[in-house]
């Protein structure tokens, strides 16, 4: 604490105190914080926070508790653990039982043949981090992790299910030129049955090839032939009413002349 004081006295930028800070006095108050924390009595932790607020006034800025430091230690050593399969302990870190997957995204991708139909899925993140880096449900669970997809033909009642162990799932059993509809979610065997679906991904529907009129013509298009067709329809009402006005009087003028003396 003497030099980092000895080092303001002498001008030393506030930034390079911070890190004087960190290399000498936090990774000495860190020293395998994991294990005797737990253990510290309240006396202890008070002594030790007295001494990280006295480094707080010598730097004049504030700086991590003794409760942020163990916190911070402590993720970061469980997702070493995490990372490392062969680790003795690896197998106890997973997520709590109770816990809840989140809603996975996806992307629809269709071939130019319409025969067959891709699902991009984004893994939803958890809490946990690794190197400033947010892992997602496919770092913890790894080959564990699979995807149930729940998928019907618009405006249809029956459904199918399929199950990818991988996020670029491909379907291949689909009509070609059908709009289909899909849902994805979260799907873990090794878990309680109660907790190995995540929640269900948003409705996405694929395009058929049975485009109605008004997407395959312009408004300005079917206004003009509606008008053509109500033009045709008016001249041949007209033609018809005067062909039989025609008609009528051609008949009348026939009984209208007496008959020749035989």
């Amino acid at each position: 604490m003497y030099f980092l004081w000895l080092l303001r006295n002498h001008g030393l930028p506030q930034e390079l105190l911070r890190q004087f800070y960190t290399a000498v006095i936090e990774s000495v108050l860190c020293s395998s914080i994991t294990v005797w924390f737990g253990a510290a009595t309240k006396k202890d932790k008070f002594r030790l926070q007295r001494t990280i607020k006295t480094a707080e006034r010598i730097v004049g800025i504030p700086l991590p508790t003794l409760e942020e430091l163990h916190a911070a230690r402590t993720k970061t050593r469980a997702c070493k653990i995490l990372s490392d399969p062969p680790h003795p302990v690896h197998q106890l870190f997973d997520l709590l039982p109770s816990a809840d997957i989140g809603r996975p995204d996806f992307k629809l991708e269709v071939s130019n043949n319409k025969k067959k139909t891709t699902l991009h899925v984004t893994d939803p993140l958890t809490a946990l981090f690794k190197d400033d880096h947010q892992l997602n449900i496919r770092d913890i669970f790894l080959e564990k992790l699979h995807y149930k997809v729940t998928y019907r033909r618009n405006k249809s009642s029956g459904k199918k299910v399929f199950i990818s162990k991988t996020s670029i799932i491909e379907l291949t059993d689909l009509d070609q030129g059908e709009s289909y509809c899909f849902n994805v979610q979260a799907f873990i065997p090794s878990r309680n049955v109660n907790k190995q679906l995540g929640e269900l991904s948003q409705t996405q529907c694929s395009d058929d090839d049975k485009h109605s009129i008004f997407e395959v013509y312009s408004v300005g298009v079917i206004a003009t032939a509606i008008l053509l067709i109500l033009v045709l329809i008016i001249i041949t009402v007209v033609a018809i009413v005067c062909c039989r006005r025609k008609k009528t009087t051609l008949k009348t003028e026939k009984e209208g002349v007496p008959l020749q003396s035989v």
